[in-house]
This record gives structure tokens, sequence and C-alpha cells, in this order.
């Protein structure tokens, strides 16, 4: 059951569980929106932290989309583990899919950690060529699929915001830790007892009956999961990335580059988007022309993550807050967490809505 109100002229829907769906900035156009977008919040965060960024969705990109800030993750539940969250948000997007029958595209907009969540939930619900929708979403009439895709729609825009993609454990990937060597490795094994399970994941650390760390298995198809091959079947990958200032996500892991990779960058001379400083888009490589290579940087680990995610293109964004007053604070200026302190964030979050396949 779900009570609809208006909240600055974007039609607002909160379910009993507390999850907001933003559809529209008028209440009669709601049923004409079929691209469901899947906001996705980070460790310790909330549905409120996408709250900025998902009315500026809808205001901007009116009856195309339907917004949906994922609450199925949130507070102390965001040390479950990435697997664990994962599960959670692939059940919360299907019971989305299946209340709203004119849904036909999916993206997903994630946040720090959720970035991995997000990854992990597509990987479950990736559907291989043939296989019918689950009831309730866009279907060709009496026909099944003939493409691949996510919960039965089809995968449009795969976006993350500082997001640790090559986990926490290299130097400098977590830069309150100043890449002092002895520092991180006390960090590593003291993780779980900070941010338990979750910990464990983005420092590497996890060994599950012998298997290898979770996020070197979310590289590839494993276990039953179509890791890579969800990721690969959006028309659009794209990584948003602090260059400085945050404390929490180094650059390196969050733009998936080794540090020979890494650009140089002067002050944007951009005024539409004054903190975006650089913009690239990586091909993806042929696994024969992913051979591993040397760098000072990386670890063994770090570089397999860094060659598997490379089979894949990317749409690289890089952003600085180096010249704000709230610069320390850039892991959440960049999503624009809390409108009030963080509004310098707009641009960032304006620059994803006019590049977004719709």
């Amino acid at each position: 059951m779900e009570k609809a109100v208006l909240e600055n002229g974007v039609c607002t829907a909160e379910s009993l569980d507390g999850s907001r769906d933003l559809w529209s900035s008028k209440a009669s156009d709601s049923s004409s929106a079929d691209h469901l977008v899947v906001m996705v919040n980070g460790i310790l965060g909330s549905s409120n932290d996408w709250k900025f960024a998902a009315e500026l969705f809808v205001k901007d990109l009116p009856d195309k989309v339907f917004v949906h800030c994922s609450e199925r993750n949130v507070s102390r539940l965001t040390l479950d583990g990435v697997d664990v969250m994962g599960e959670r948000l692939a059940e919360e997007v299907l019971e989305v899919i299946q209340k709203r029958p004119t849904l036909c595209k999916i993206s997903f907009v994630a946040h720090s950690v959720g970035g991995l969540v997000a990854r992990y939930a597509v990987g479950k619900l990736y559907r291989p060529p043939g296989r019918e929708n689950v009831e309730g979403s866009c279907t060709k009439e009496g026909k099944e699929d003939s493409a691949a895709t996510i919960g039965g729609l089809e995968a449009m825009n795969f976006v993350t915001v500082a997001t640790p993609h090559l986990g926490s454990r290299g130097k400098k990937q977590v830069p309150f830790l100043f890449g002092v060597t002895a520092l991180e490795k006390v960090a590593s094994r003291v993780i779980y007892w900070i941010f338990r399970r979750t910990g464990q994941h983005l420092f590497l650390t996890d060994d599950d009956e012998g298997k290898p760390p979770l996020l070197k298995r979310m590289i590839e198809d494993c276990d039953g999961y179509y890791f890579l091959s969800a990721l690969r079947i959006f028309k659009r990958r794209v990584l948003y990335s602090n260059v400085g200032f945050d404390h929490i996500v180094g650059w390196r892991t969050s733009c998936i580059r080794r540090n020979n990779e890494l650009p140089k960058w002067d002050d944007t001379l951009n005024e539409k988007y004054p903190h975006v400083l650089y913009e690239e888009r990586c091909k993806g490589c042929e696994p024969e022309q992913c051979d591993l290579m040397e760098d000072d940087g990386c670890d063994k680990i770090e570089e397999e993550l860094v060659t598997g995610l490379s089979r894949l293109s990317w749409e690289k964004v890089d952003v600085s807050f180096h010249s704000s007053r709230q610069r320390f604070a850039a892991h959440s200026i960049i999503q624009v967490k809390d409108e009030s302190t963080h509004i310098e964030g707009a641009d960032v979050i304006r620059h994803m809505i006019d590049h977004f396949l719709t």
C-alpha cells in the first residue's frame, strides 16, 4: 500500500517499508514513465541520501523516469556484507518491477559501497537471452525476449559515484590512512570489528569456504551469478570519482585505474559543470589484450581487479572540490547527500542527468 504526497512539485510515494518512489513532476503523468532508476545508498546511509538527485531527475526527465530510492539496506544493515545487501536489493528491485507493469528499462545510480551492492544485485537479476520477463514487466506481445535483460528490463545506465571497485586495502585506497603501510595493514586486520562483514569484503580479507575474496569473484560470472555478463549489457557504464579530498574512497579505486593511468588535471574551464575536471571514454579490451601489467602502486589482486573490469568499456568522470570550503566532505558532496551543506555537488548530478540515456 502506498501513500502519495507532493514534495517540491514532485510526486512522491512512500510505501509501508519506508522506501521512497519519485515518478513525475505531475501526479497525473506517473503512468507514462517506463524507465526505472534505482538509487542505492552507501555504508551507514539511507534513501534520503539520494533525495536531492532523485527529485532533480524527475524534474528534468518528466514522465520518462520512475525513481526508486532503495531502503532495503540502510544504517547498520549496510554492515552485513556486499553479498547479503546485493540479495536484498535484487529482491527489492523485482518487487518494484512487479508492481509497475509499464516499466521497460532499468538503470542504477549508486554511491560508495552501494555501487558494489548494485553490481552484485544485477548479477543476480541478469536474465540470459530467451528468458521470459518477470510478470508485470514490459514484454513484446506473445514473444520471449531476444536479448539479455536485468529483471526482464532493458539495461540502460549503470552509474557509480565514489565507489571502491578495487576494494580498500591497496596503498592509498583509503586516503585518511595517509598511505602509511603500517596503518593500512592494521586496518585490514581490525576492519571486521568496525564495519563487520562489509569491511572484510572491502579489504578483501573474506574467505568463504576457501573461495577467493568476493570482489575478485565479482569480475566474472561465478557461482551461478552473471556479474560480468550483467554489467556488459548496460548501454553505459559510468564512474564518477573524486580526484582528491575524499578521505573514504581513493581516486584509483573509484575510477578503476592503475597509478600510472591517472590523468593529469588542471582547474576546470567548464562553466556548466565547474567541478568536472576530466572525462574519458575507455574502450573495453579483449581478454588476451588485458594482460597483467607491472605497476608499483598495485598488488597482485588489485591488478587482477583492474584487468578484469577493464574488459568492459567505461565512461570515467573525474571530479574535484579542492576549492570548496567543504572539500573535506567530498565523499558526500559528490552525491549532494545533504542539500543544505553539500549543494556544491549539484553540477555533478546535473552532468549525470544531461548524459543519461532514457
